[in-house]
């Protein structure tokens, strides 16, 4: 139904610059796929110019929560997603979308309609025993005689303004599924404002898209079914229809749709885990779209360079939680100590060390980055590195408590490394291999002991790491209180 001059035209899809918005309903915390048509909106402005908006619609008072509001907003800025206009309010514009829905009932293309509840579902009941089973309203076959229609009206009777479907097929063109070509028999004449005079989802959206002049549409395959009812009341309120692109699905492992009962579903979950905001971007950003070549981990620039909405995927991807984690592993080992810090700084304080050392936090935190998956289990990690006493677990020390030689092999250790110079990786290794080779046991029969005194713990990063970010003192310490509970545990 769009002329040859629309913006809804594979012909001028990719022009730049763009107005292209991110639209979510507050009532409930930032999922993830909305998440990633955030991401969508955000490398489209950015690789193409223009500006991202930012709407809540919020016109559903009984489902919308001012704090989702807040929180939306929240987990959008930690992603990374900047937007340059907004957030506006919905519920703030109903004036103006009464406005224009009086506007097409003064055209001739809507009208009031005075059919109750009850006559409705009665016809929803008798359209459900028939072939075609879905209730369509439509004009010429529901409406009620005009006489009657006056008669209520003159009473007062509730009525609902209803948009005047076009009796033909409805076609538009999606930058993701192609050509799309909805028959008549689909649609319905669909309500623009209620009973109560409030405007249903389908007037605001149009309104606020042409009002705020967007050109880019990009949003999730759910929204197909509006997106019919759309493109005819774009073009009855005089508007091109925008540049359209409707996402596929994101599925769970179990090939349905992601939901809680596979696992965390919110931006905010995968925060609260321990992801870094970078690595869910760049996750999300490549389920569903690809760069063009095999890479898995790119910069923001990179993805601005590389985004075009030619390469958005048409099929449905699957929420691989197992790449998420390795991801986040990766942005982990390799981002700046700067850009991991401030993300960091939360999980520290949850551990009751909040005013630990910069720069011993940091030297700590280093020896967890090849291996830590979140950042919760780096700061986990951390914490015997600031602890004064270590709670050493009788159970976990049962082999070395079954050693009688143990405790005066890491008293003589302790001694060397109250010494050696420079207390530096190295020199660590080497006095602790040579101490093994004197007494005639395997390096790792001091090494797995001296992991547990300074840590507590049997895993962990490199045991000589471990001793050297200890520092002299305090490793001299703890190998004093570890060598003294073996003795006391095994007496």
């Amino acid at each position: 139904m769009a002329d040859s001059t629309s913006p809804n035209t594979p012909e001028t899809a990719l022009q730049g610059p763009v107005r292209a918005r991110f639209a979510p309903s507050p009532t409930g915390f930032l999922h993830v796929g909305g998440a990633r048509t955030a991401i969508y909106n955000d490398l489209l402005r950015q690789s193409l110019g223009g500006a991202f908006i930012l709407r809540i619609e919020d016109t559903d008072r009984e489902r919308s929560d001012e704090a989702m509001t807040r929180q939306i907003q929240s987990a959008l800025q930690w992603l990374g997603t900047a937007w340059d206009e907004g957030p506006y309010l919905q519920s703030e514009r109903l004036a103006r979308h009464r406005e224009r829905a009086e506007e097409l009932v003064r055209a001739d293309k809507a009208y009031r309609c005075y059919r109750t509840k009850e006559e409705l579902d009665a016809m929803r009941e008798e359209a459900a025993g028939t072939e075609a089973g879905a209730f369509r309203y439509r004009e010429a076959s529901h409406r009620l005689p005009k006489e009657e229609e006056e008669r209520r009206a003159a009473a007062g009777e509730p009525s609902v303004v209803r948009f005047r479907m076009p009796l033909g097929n409805v076609t538009f063109h999606d930058l993701v599924r192609g050509d799309m070509d909805v028959p008549p028999d689909a649609l319905d004449d669909f309500v623009l404002l209620r009973s109560d005079d409030t405007p249903t989802y389908h007037l605001s959206v149009v309104v606020d898209d042409i009002d705020m002049e967007v050109t880019h549409v990009v949003r999730g395959e759910d929204h197909l079914v509006n997106t019919a009812k759309h493109v005819p009341l774009f073009e009855a309120l005089g508007a091109a229809v925008p540049t359209l692109a409707h996402l596929p699905l994101i599925l769970g492992p179990d090939k349905k749709r992601l939901s809680k009962r596979t696992g965390a579903t919110s931006v905010e979950e995968f925060r609260e885990q321990g992801v870094l905001p970078q690595a869910l971007y760049n996750f999300l950003a490549l389920l569903g779209w690809s760069p063009g070549d095999d890479r898995e981990i790119l910069s923001r620039q990179e993805m601005v360079e590389l985004f075009t909405v030619e390469r958005l995927n048409s099929s449905a991807a699957v929420f691989d939680r197992e790449k998420l984690a390795w991801m986040n592993q990766q942005y982990i080992q390799h981002l700046p100590w700067e850009e991991i810090e401030p993300h960091l700084r939360p999980f520290v304080e949850e551990q009751g060390l909040g005013d630990a050392d910069p720069d011993r936090l940091r030297q700590a935190a280093e020896l967890f980055r090849p291996r830590a998956e979140t950042l919760r289990e780096m700061a986990e990690g951390v914490v015997p590195y600031f602890l004064e006493t270590i709670p050493y677990d009788p159970e976990l020390c049962g082999k070395f408590l079954q050693d009688p030689d143990l405790p005066g092999h890491l008293e003589t250790l302790r001694d060397r490394y109250a010494e050696v110079e420079p207390f530096e990786i190295e020199p660590l290794e080497q006095v602790l291999r040579d101490l093994a080779e004197e007494v005639g046991v395997k390096a790792g029969a001091l090494i797995h002991p001296l992991r547990m005194a300074l840590s507590g713990t049997k895993k962990g990063p490199g045991v000589f790491d471990l001793v050297h970010a200890q520092g002299r003192e305090r490793t001299v310490r703890l190998l004093g209180e570890f060598i003294g509970f073996l003795r006391r545990a095994g007496s």
